[in-house]
């Protein structure tokens, strides 16, 4: 089957470098690479341009401002559409997903239809946050969970594999929404169409390195997601 894992970027330079070497280091040949860079200032599209003289299947979009994690995916998904590939992962640059979880995620895609890496369906598995952020999460999780019905204990992790049918069947195009709003409408969307999910456990690891994305305004968008799903699942709108 034709891999990818879809990787955004912003500012960083200190981790994907090392990020794609760890990749490469697994036994998951072929498996190619998409770096979707929001016009980095520090240099992390030059960095994946050279690179790419010695790495074939590592490819880069560069787009013309920091436009936002959610639409970032949604440009990687067209991406894998397009060139043909079967599954496609999605994971962050910053070392908070570990690379070699990869391996359990796409072994389990070939079995589901989209696989969530998870660090809430064993317990609470993560390292280095604080403990206002942990409960933020968890919490988001449980309200999602309450409003939606949707039945996933991590519905914001950002590591995941899908099929290709499923990303074809969901209207992409349509989805604006960031962050940890974006994890939940998709997993919503592919949930209502009845594809199967599988939750593999992960060990969450907040970053070392850089600055996190997390914003106020993400938050919000969040919030409010979750009863725009409600009312437009039981108009039966997409």
């Amino acid at each position: 089957m034709k891999r990818i894992v879809i990787i955004p970027t912003y500012n960083e330079i200190a981790n994907v470098g090392n990020l794609i070497r760890d990749i490469r280091s697994l036994e998951l040949n072929p498996l190619d690479i998409l770096i979707v860079d929001d016009n980095s200032p520090d240099g992390t599209a030059d960095l994946i341009r050279n690179m790419q003289k010695n790495d074939k299947g590592l490819h880069l979009i560069v787009r013309p401002g920091k436009l936002g994690l959610g639409t970032a995916y949604i440009k990687g998904f067209h991406y894998a559409l397009d060139h043909g590939y079967d599954l496609i992962a999605q994971m962050d640059a910053d070392y908070s997903h570990d690379p070699k979880d990869l391996v359990k995620l796409f072994k389990a895609a070939e079995e589901y239809d989209w696989v969530i890496g998870s660090r809430y369906v064993t317990g609470i598995n993560v390292v280095n946050w604080p403990l206002n952020r942990l409960i933020l999460s968890y919490g988001a999780n449980w309200y999602t969970r309450l409003i939606t019905g949707l039945p996933i204990k991590d519905g914001t992790a950002g590591f995941k594999c899908w099929q290709s049918t499923v990303l074809k069947n969901i209207d992409l195009d349509t989805i604006k929404s960031q962050g940890y709003s974006f994890q939940i409408e998709m997993n919503f969307r592919a949930w209502k169409k009845g594809y199967r999910f599988h939750e593999v456990p992960i060990i969450f690891v907040d970053r070392t390195v850089g600055q996190s994305k997390m914003s106020k305004k993400i938050i919000r968008e969040a919030v409010l997601m979750v009863w725009k799903l409600k009312f437009n699942s039981l108009f039966h709108r997409s």
